[in-house]
């Protein structure tokens, strides 16, 4: 019967096609299907197959049964389907989405670091104003208390007092930034 199908599909028998197709569709789909694991792309390798079996009707030249060359068919398709490189560029455009998913979440953290930063800056403004600027020197300007003491003219202690007294404000003022810091784990 496959070679009367056979002689009718090289004769250019649409008939023939649909019979073929009718017939094999099925068990091409699930071997495919056994062999990628991905119905999608086993429908496509099977469409690929019955669309090569027509445009090459006229020059098929079988050695054994049209079931086995249809078999045959879907081992090549699965090998060139894994050597084109499609595997390859799924895995590409999941790194790619990634990636574009940590630049996302690295543009809003840093936004949020900005926040945070203006926050801490606010909570500065609000010390009394010599303890601002006891605070200003000591960790934006780097100086050391030493250096701080004689330039303001008072003692190491006070120097160490006020930075002591500041930094317990603005932990009090601040503890739910470092809250939110610690959550997105900035700290």
């Amino acid at each position: 019967m496959s070679e009367t199908l056979l002689s009718s599909l090289q004769r250019g028998s649409h008939q023939a096609m649909k019979e073929i197709y009718r017939l094999y569709w099925s068990a091409i789909f699930d071997a495919a299907l056994k062999k990628m694991g991905d119905e999608a792309l086993a429908q496509d390798i099977t469409q690929e197959i019955f669309i090569s079996l027509w445009e090459n009707r006229k020059t098929i030249k079988l050695s054994g049964s049209l079931c086995a060359y249809l078999y045959g068919a879907v081992k090549y398709k699965v090998i060139n389907y894994f050597k084109s490189g499609s595997i390859k560029e799924q895995h590409q455009n999941a790194l790619k989405a990634l990636m574009d998913e940590q630049n996302t979440a690295a543009a809003d953290d840093k936004l949020i670091l900005k926040e945070l930063h203006s926050e801490v800056d606010h909570a500065i403004a609000l010390l009394p104003e010599k303890m601002q600027l006891v605070f200003s020197m000591s960790r934006k300007q780097e100086k050391s208390i030493k250096e701080i003491a004689a330039e303001l003219n008072v003692s190491v202690q006070t120097v160490k007092n006020q930075i002591s007294a500041a930094l317990k404000l603005l932990k009090k003022s601040l503890s739910y930034i470092l809250l939110i810091a610690a959550l997105i784990g900035l700290t």
